[in-house]
């Protein structure tokens, strides 16, 4: 007989309010909006000695940090082709063609991802989360899946396997 485990985890303060605006279908870009976002995770492992995957308080606690980080906020993605992002000690730039928006430094977190969909944010917290068990917990999980809700449903959600190291660079 096989056995596999998982945690999952839920909370109603594992969320985050944030403004963002991203592009589609090449070259459209919507305009500034904001959502209050929801997180959950799924981990997948063996049992320690504990008879846990992995300690409960230690993923929501590491969660409850990530998402605090975003929270209230302007996500501006920096690895975007066509969204020019710059930065001094006072203010951040964000140019899309003849758009332009000024933001308070303090008010803006600027993400190393292509675009914030909530695809792309669920890998950038997933990849997050699992160097922080990794580097403060020492667990390596066999698989990760890490949600993000925008609007009461809709779900971007990545999937990271322990085969595939590459995913968390």
């Amino acid at each position: 007989m096989s056995e596999k485990y998982h945690l999952s985890i839920t909370k109603d303060y594992l969320v985050f309010s944030a403004a963002h605006f991203l592009t589609y279908d090449g070259d459209i870009c919507e305009r500034l909006h904001g959502h209050n976002y929801r997180v959950t995770a799924e981990i997948h492992g063996p049992l320690d000695e504990n008879h846990y995957v992995v300690d409960f308080i230690a993923v929501r606690d590491a969660l409850k940090e990530l998402v605090d980080e975003l929270d209230h906020r302007m996500l501006l993605p920096t690895e975007h082709p066509l969204i020019i992002v710059t930065a001094d000690a006072s203010s951040v730039e964000a140019v899309f063609r003849e758009r332009r928006w000024v933001f308070p430094r303090e008010d803006c977190v600027l993400l190393p991802i292509s675009n914030t969909t909530t695809e792309r944010l669920a890998q950038l917290i997933g990849k997050r989360l699992l160097k922080t068990l990794e580097q403060k917990l020492g667990v390596r999980p066999d698989a990760l899946k890490l949600a993000v809700d925008e609007n009461h449903g809709q779900w971007g959600v990545w999937h990271y396997r322990a085969t595939t190291d590459s995913q968390i660079a």
